[in-house]
């Protein structure tokens, strides 16, 4: 069940555009970045997002997510803090401005990785993002995908892949994403994510130089 959703008008930001990259689990998003932030080492920044959860084992605070309480996210979220923000399962998320001010003031291209209510969100901002939305070729193959990583529960598994669905008829709403990429070959896929995003890339190697 989402919670309450606010939505607030960006100050002036500084620096590279933005990129909101949303796709379901099994897409493949995880093993595209990797793939572009090694190429291109240095241009690319995560934002960290804020949550009320616990951190589970190995999760570093700042590295992983800002682990807030709820008291000071609901404070934060009146306060016009943050982008999008979404409850799940009892816990609070949410993206900061601060988080992606942070990246731009590095001068780097700071990559936001949201769900597709995130997304609707952010269209409500004027952070101006290049919206980028990861699919796989079939529900068929994207089943396939997680049942071969044999990280999770037959129940989890399935509610991954209803909202899969949801996310995937939602992503046909016209304009709602720049570009879209069907992740059936992974060359493929990583050409055109780094052909949609080389106009940025450059402007920030070639700032660089001066």
């Amino acid at each position: 069940m989402l919670g309450r959703l606010l939505y607030r008008t960006f100050s002036v930001m500084v620096g590279p555009r933005p990129v909101v990259l949303s796709g379901p689990s099994g897409a493949g998003k995880s093993t595209l970045l990797k793939r572009l932030m090694k190429e291109y080492e240095g241009v690319f920044g995560f934002s960290v997002s804020h949550t009320t959860r616990k951190p589970r084992p190995g999760e570093e605070n700042g590295k992983d997510y800002h682990y807030v309480s709820r008291e000071v996210m609901k404070a934060g979220i009146e306060n016009g803090e943050f982008i999008e923000n979404a409850e799940f399962s009892g816990n609070m998320y949410g993206t900061s401005k601060a988080a992606v001010q942070d990246v731009q003031a590095q001068n780097l291209i700071c990559i936001l990785d949201i769900d597709m209510q995130g997304v609707k969100n952010i269209k409500r901002t004027d952070l101006n993002p290049i919206y980028i939305s990861i699919q796989p070729p079939s529900m068929s193959v994207l089943e396939m995908r997680l049942r071969d990583r044999k990280t999770e529960s037959e129940e989890s598994l399935q509610k991954r892949l209803q909202a899969a669905r949801v996310d995937l008829e939602i992503s046909k709403e016209p304009g709602l994403f720049d570009v879209v990429i069907v992740n059936d070959d992974l060359d493929e896929a990583y050409v055109k994510l780094k052909g949609a995003l080389l106009q940025e890339i450059l402007k920030v190697k070639d700032s660089r130089k001066d």
